[in-house]
């Protein structure tokens, strides 16, 4: 192994921002269920596991409704005749320089985009009219030397954190695998597999390049090497949603592309020991850590490589979905969702509003056998057009939705709405007043500082009401080379004084795993949800706090109840409470504020003659924040007004008559 990736392991143990790992047994479910010689006696040495119509069945093709395939080929004729981009050295040159990582992501994704659209153009129409610009764009794809993100160059070394790699461009003779490398590489082999025989008429030179570039560069890389940490983790087995996300694509492009048996059978099976720690590293509870918007990358992409894997092994995988894990990870993304399919809980680096792929959650929901999470794919179905359906997602997602979705919107549709639940891995309790989006939502946490994209949250919460946000996690911006460095913690999302959440003696909380909750305790009594948790220890010395036991109080049709009891060392008159919400805010009269929403007026009573209140208006540069919140929020901060060591303070909130 190279020196510089040893220097990689040992710089990569001490980076607990990205990636941490929970304390678990070694589950190993599929490499305990699958030996090396099963894998080779039942692996399938054809592609008769592709359970997708061949592009040569136009029937199967033609019975796709009208609206889907006039979809489907309006978007692949706005690139007929498309020039396909390049991605410039100084675009790569961007993410070291200055920070920017979306100047190369933007014309990859521009090029990814196009070939979709052309293939699955010409998928449905069967004309050949879109395979002149699909050579074109296979070409465009063989010549560029890496396919992945600048913000991903740390793999190839990198000098103290990953925001400082040592290779700044390219370097055609080290291929490295990423995330968006897989992701292309993904979407060429279903383009290699389905178009080689037109390919071929044209030229044989255009399967042969396609499938050496493949090679060269995801699946030779995967046979030769162990030192990418997605492969074979970091330290004991420390992997997060680039482990099932990374093995998946190698594992369709390996199914696809490779026709040496020995070289298959070997690379399946190190990828099922790879995966193998994802599952090992996962909370007993199912919950993802990294938030909802990543459970598509984690739990759901682990998913697709578990179905992948069945068909490719003639069904022997099947057994891993009864295993009560497998199936609490499905769960969770329902067990996580707010209101309207599109509000979930959204601790970490995620967004407030999400947009999951309902097949996906579908057939997630048919292997565990969930009804629950089968209607709530219909339901996400019907929220959205058949259009949006099939001109989203990879090559793969799509060409499956076109089968499914059509038949998904007959079935019952149905909104999950988990009245209660505590994850105690994850240490986050929900609740709601009704079993609908009417009424109040409540939502806490109490866990630890290194969570997988971790937000400084412990003692958080959210709270909304008829299905809005009322008190909110602002989320996460845009990504830059800044989020995944040393200097993540002075991006003011990530920081706990934008959370709601108290400043203790002017200090917030701090990242790591010792800055945690102690003490959490969850109960259901009378139908009211109880939730108390001690915070003082996710924050530094420097706060000279004791304890910090923050209860919440989920009274159903009566609203919120929190309250905070602390003691601290000393008293520095810096001591402030900190709510987060994007709805105008109003002081009404001494000791009541008042949040207005869409039909609806919260009220939060405090003690004036302990606290006095003040509303702060943050302005919203960010893109991505704006297209979640607009262009404002507001802060409101309650300053603690007494000289004491000890306090008691009680927020109630509750919805206006």
């Amino acid at each position: 192994m190279p020196s510089i990736t040893h220097k990689i392991f040992l710089l990569f143990l001490c980076c607990s921002i990205v990636f941490s790992v929970y304390s678990q047994e070694n589950r190993n479910l599929l490499t305990n269920a699958l030996n090396r010689k099963q894998v080779a006696d039942n692996l399938n040495s054809t592609k008769q596991w592709v359970n997708f119509p061949a592009y040569e069945d136009r029937d199967a093709w033609n019975q796709i409704s009208e609206e889907v395939r006039k979809a489907m080929i309006n978007e692949g004729e706005a690139y007929l005749d498309y020039d396909w981009p390049i991605v410039k050295a100084s675009m790569y040159l961007e993410f070291t320089r200055t920070g920017d990582r979306t100047k190369d992501a933007a014309v990859n994704s521009a090029r990814k985009k196009a070939l979709q659209a052309l293939m699955m153009a010409e998928l449905v129409e069967g004309k050949g009219r879109f395979l002149d610009d699909l050579v074109n764009g296979v070409f465009a794809f063989c010549e560029q030397t890496y396919w992945g993100a600048s913000a991903h160059f740390y793999l190839y070394g990198f000098e103290g954190s990953i925001a400082n790699p040592t290779t700044v461009l390219p370097d055609i003779e080290d291929p490295i695998i990423d995330l968006m490398v897989g992701d292309i590489a993904n979407d060429l082999a279903w383009t290699l597999y389905y178009f080689k025989d037109a390919f071929d008429a044209i030229s044989p030179i255009i399967s042969r390049r396609l499938s050496s570039e493949l090679k060269k560069k995801v699946l030779q890389p995967f046979y030769e090497r162990n030192d990418f940490w997605w492969i074979t983790g970091w330290g004991e087995g420390r992997v997060n949603n680039w482990t099932p996300w990374c093995n998946f694509n190698v594992l369709t492009v390996l199914l696809l592309v490779e026709d040496d048996p020995i070289k298959k059978q070997d690379a399946v099976y190190k990828s099922m020991q790879s995966v193998d720690l994802f599952i090992n590293s996962y909370p007993d509870d199912g919950s993802c850590s990294e938030g909802p918007a990543y459970w598509a990358h984690a739990g759901g992409k682990m998913f697709d490589y578990l179905e992948l894997l069945d068909k490719a092994l003639g069904g022997k995988v099947a057994p891993i979905f009864d295993h009560p894990l497998i199936g609490d990870m499905g769960k969770y993304i329902y067990r996580s969702h707010i209101n309207d399919g599109s509000f979930y809980i959204n601790f970490a680096d995620a967004p407030i509003k999400i947009k999951h792929d309902p097949g996906r959650i579908f057939r997630y929901g048919e292997k565990i056998n969930d009804p629950i999470m089968e209607k709530f794919a219909a339901y996400l179905a019907n929220k959205r057009s058949e259009k949006d359906l099939v001109t989203s997602g990879t090559i793969g997602d799509r060409i499956g939705n076109v089968f499914l979705l059509a038949s998904l919107k007959e079935l019952p549709a149905e909104a999950p709405q988990v009245e209660d639940f505590y994850f105690p891995d994850w240490d986050v309790v929900i609740a709601r007043e009704e079993a609908n989006a009417k009424g109040f939502y409540f939502t806490a946490k109490g866990g630890d500082n290194d969570e997988h994209h971790n937000h400084n949250d412990v003692g958080s919460f959210m709270l909304y009401y008829d299905g809005k946000p009322v008190f909110i996690d602002v989320g996460v911006g845009t990504y830059t080379r800044q989020t995944f460095s040393p200097e993540r913690y002075s991006i003011w999302t990530m920081q706990s004084n934008y959370h709601n959440l108290p400043l203790i003696n002017g200090v917030a909380q701090k990242a790591g795993g010792n800055f945690k909750a102690t003490g959490s305790n969850y109960r259901l009594k009378n139908g009211q949800v109880y939730f108390q948790t001690d915070i003082a220890a996710a924050y530094p010395k420097e706060a000279a706090v004791k304890s910090w036991e923050r209860s919440f109080e989920f009274r159903r049709e009566n609203g919120l109840i929190i309250k905070d009891h602390f003691e601290l060392d000393k008293n520095e008159n810096s001591t402030s409470f900190h709510f987060m919400s994007a709805l105008p805010v109003a002081l009404k009269s001494p000791g009541l504020l008042e949040i207005t929403g869409e039909g609806f007026e919260i009220i939060t009573h405090f003690d004036q003659k302990k606290l006095d209140a003040t509303i702060e208006t943050i302005a919203i540069e960010d893109p991505k924040l704006i297209s979640n919140h607009g262009e404002q929020l507001y802060r409101i901060v309650f300053k603690w007004k007494e000289e004491k060591l000890k306090g008691d303070l009680k927020f109630s909130i509750s919805a206006k008559d």
